[in-house]
């Protein structure tokens, strides 16, 4: 299937690493023109240098820490100069730390993990909007996280700050409907990511069971019997990213191989 990507401006924030990387990738191998972002220079570098390698495309590389909130309007900025436009954006941020509501005192765990996940998702799509209006359509399409339909124990503040996300993603959806812009949130379950290893890994330590024996349990636990990849996750995000997915907007959709038990 064409997904109708061929030239699409794109960026793709977080994406030095893990979903992110993933998603810029497929992007790229689709025909997308892709800006990669990060914090960490030289793991950007390599992200960037190896979607050019794979893909033969031009990658744009914008080092940048998307909870400052300059951040967002210079990725965009510099994408559109550059490119003369934007046709997509995907959304995304790392989680807050693990922990539980008795944890984290209430202030500065809160804020830091509202403005992680849902300030920044709410300046880039603000930086977004005018460019991607300018173009007559295009598409906003966040990762946020399977916790915003079933949350997930231990992780209070990414629980709460992506479920923010969500809100304000349907409420954009029904607002930008008519200028041809889709608004769309992808919730990857359990994908065999950096993040994931890191939470089995503290696991580990605080009960002494092996890490591979955790991910395996975990991975037996899920219907489909195994964690999900990033490229599984990436070509369902690079889907709802693009015009083949022109008329499905405001939709909160899980890629989670069956895990979430809810009707809705």
């Amino acid at each position: 299937m064409d997904l109708g990507l061929a030239g699409k401006i794109a960026i793709v924030a977080a994406s030095s690493k893990g979903l992110g990387r993933a998603t810029a990738l497929v992007l790229a191998r689709e025909g997308a023109l892709v800006t990669v972002n990060g914090r960490d220079k030289e793991r950007l570098a390599e992200t960037a240098q190896t979607i050019r390698d794979e893909t033969g495309g031009d990658v744009i590389e914008v080092v940048g820490d998307l909870s400052d909130a300059a951040a967002a309007a210079d990725l965009v900025g510099r994408t559109v100069d550059q490119r003369g436009g934007l046709d997509i954006l995907v959304c995304n941020a790392g989680g807050p730390p693990p922990g539980t509501f008795a944890t984290f005192p209430d202030d500065q765990p809160w804020l830091d993990a509202i403005n992680l996940n849902l300030m920044s998702t709410l300046r880039l799509s603000r930086a977004a909007l005018p460019h991607l209006e300018a173009r007559g359509a295009g598409s906003i399409t966040n990762i946020v996280s399977i916790s915003v339909k079933q949350p997930i124990p231990n992780l209070v503040l990414s629980n709460t700050a992506r479920t923010a996300v969500i809100g304000m993603a349907k409420s954009l959806a029904t607002e930008v409907a008519d200028k041809n812009i889709r608004v769309n949130s992808i919730c990857p379950g359990s994908i065999l990511t950096d993040r994931i290893r890191s939470i089995s890994e503290m696991r580990s330590r605080e009960t002494g069971e092996d890490v591979n024996s955790i991910l395996k349990a975990e991975g037996d636990a899920i219907p489909m019997g195994r964690h999900g990849t990033a490229e599984e996750f990436a070509n369902v995000v690079a889907f709802f990213a693009s015009p083949a997915a022109s008329y499905v907007t405001g939709v909160t959709v899980q890629v989670d191989g069956g895990s979430y038990k809810g009707l809705l």
